[in-house]
Order: C-alpha cells, then sequence, then structure tokens
C-alpha cells in the first residue's frame, strides 16, 4: 500500500544546511519504495506571520467571507490540505538560538487551527488528526538532545501532540560545529539511523 509522506525544510542555508542534508539523506532511502512524496520549503515558499485578520478569516463561515478574507483563508486551507493528505509528517529541523526556525513557526500557526485540527473539550484540547505519525530530523551545532537546553523536541512534540500526532521519532545529527571529526560522524550516525528507520517503517 503506498505511504503518502510530507516533508517539511525549514533551513535558512538551503541546499548548505545540515538540517537540509538529512532530509535529502531520507529523500534517498525511499527510493524504490511504494511512497507518495509531497515537500515543503518554507524558506523558499515563505509564509508571512500570522496576522489578527487572518486568524478571523478562518473563524468566518466561508459563505460570510469577503474576497480578502477567502484569500488569507486559502493559505491555511492549502497547507491543511497537505497534512490531511499525509500518512507520515517529517520535519528537517535546524536549531536556531535554541527553537524551531521563524518560517517553521509561521507554517505551525496555520495547521494548528482550533476546530480544524484540534478542538476544545471540557478535559482540555483533543487533536483531531488521527492515524498519522512524524518524524523529527534535527540538526545542531552543539549538543543538546536529552538535556534541560533541548527546548526544541518538546515544543515540536508538544505541537504535533495538539493536532493528535503523538507517535512521534527523533533522528538527531549534533556537534556538527564541534570540529570536521565530530560532524562526519554524527552525519554518518544519523543517515544510518534514517536507513533503518525507513527500513522498519516502509
Amino acid at each position: 500500500m503506498t505511504r503518502r509522506v510530507l516533508l517539511i525544510t525549514s533551513s535558512i542555508f538551503g541546499e548548505g544546511g545540515q538540517s537540509r542534508a538529512l532530509a535529502e539523506s531520507f529523500k534517498a532511502a525511499l527510493q524504490g519504495r511504494d511512497v507518495e512524496l509531497t515537500e515543503r520549503n518554507v524558506v523558499e515558499q515563505p509564509l508571512p506571520h500570522l496576522t489578527g485578520a487572518e486568524m478571523a478569516s478562518w473563524m468566518t463561515d466561508p459563505a460570510e467571507r469577503s474576497d480578502e478574507q477567502r484569500q488569507l483563508a486559502e493559505v491555511s486551507d492549502e497547507l491543511l490540505s497537505e497534512i490531511d493528505a499525509c500518512d507520515l509528517l517529517v520535519l528537517a529541523v535546524p536549531l536556531y538560538n535554541l527553537g524551531i526556525p521563524s518560517q517553521l513557526k509561521s507554517w505551525f500557526d496555520r495547521i494548528l487551527r482550533a476546530g480544524r485540527t484540534f478542538q476544545y473539550t471540557a478535559n482540555g484540547p483533543v487533536g483531531l488528526l488521527e492515524g498519522k505519525s512524524g518524524l523529527i530530523l534535527a540538526a545542531r551545532g552543539g549538543m543538546y538532545a536529552g538535556t534541560e537546553m533541548d527546548s526544541q523536541t518538546p515544543h515540536l512534540r508538544h505541537m504535533l501532540a495538539l493536532i493528535g500526532i503523538k507517535d512521534v521519532d527523533a533522528i538527531y545529527a549534533e556537534g556538527l560545529n564541534m570540529g570536521d571529526e565530530r560532524k562526519q560522524q554524527s552525519l554518518t550516525e544519523a543517515r544510518q539511523a534514517i536507513g533503518h528507520y525507513v527500513d522498519s517503517h516502509f
């Protein structure tokens, strides 16, 4: 059965970015498998910061939206159609100033929609996207995974869990700015981990 994968990349360094290299390793590992791959580069296809007007467009009945509101709502609707269609969401993410790129935050701001991807209940928010899994491909200059300095991974997991994606794996390439030997070792180990992940999931 064909598995549908949505790959989101977010490096400001384009093809020279290390998270982009992890994404390319993932794509290479998919070769020859029954996969339908959709890619979105949120740097090359930038999204503006979310505004109150755009959020208000989502809350307006489609039949009552103005032309401007229809155009604003279409931005989020297109992103949601991509994530609705996928079985696996892959996020290739660099670590910038202990957080995610602002371009990726703008993407999340448009898929975390109350009433659409999650809903509020008396017991708290409940995700509406069921049956999907996630994979984080994280590239970092230093060593953060498993420490309290890694605020990025929990943040990503919480946002994904909010919309119902709770089965999330993470593969790290760390220490990339700590000398060439450490960099090459880390990238090699990450590529091997990606290969093992694909072999076990596809």
